[in-house]
């Protein structure tokens, strides 16, 4: 009786066994595909995050040239729009170069004519250009502010 309770108990052990290797290797293969599809979308990641490094790198690199293209195409200089900006607004040397980033003796430098401002200056007078005298009057006194 024992010898057939252990045949038995054996059989059922290794039915299980069968059982179970078939219900795990499926799960085996789908953990395994899971881990390749993982590994490939983290390589996609990093080749995606080097070509917009790269990108940004070139946009970086043209973007300086082609604004100075623009404003040197856009933009001129008279040493006496300068003036005339300047007292249209009202204001007075120092003032017109805190606005635009200057010392006083630069601005009565550009007046003159005996120097020209830079590319970026040109933007920032050009900015000025634009304003009113309200608004030259809101942005001195938010500077003195602080």
């Amino acid at each position: 009786m024992s010898n057939i309770a252990s045949v038995l108990k054996e059989e059922i052990a290794r039915l299980v066994r069968r059982q179970l290797r078939g219900e795990t290797e499926s799960l085996k293969k789908a953990s395994s595909r899971y881990r390749t599809d993982i590994a490939a979308l983290k390589r996609r990641i990093d080749a995606l995050e080097k070509q917009i490094a790269r990108l940004e790198k070139m946009v970086s690199k043209k973007a300086a040239p082609i604004a100075d293209g623009e404003s040197e195409t856009k933009l001129r200089f008279k040493p006496q729009g300068v003036r005339a900006q300047r007292t249209r607004l009202g204001l007075s040397a120092p003032e017109m170069g805190a606005l635009v980033g200057v010392s006083a003796q630069t601005i009565y430098n550009w007046e003159a004519g005996t120097s020209r401002p830079r590319n970026e200056q040109l933007a920032v007078i050009a900015t000025v250009r634009k304003m009113g005298k309200r608004e030259v009057k809101a942005r001195l006194d938010q500077m003195r502010a602080e």
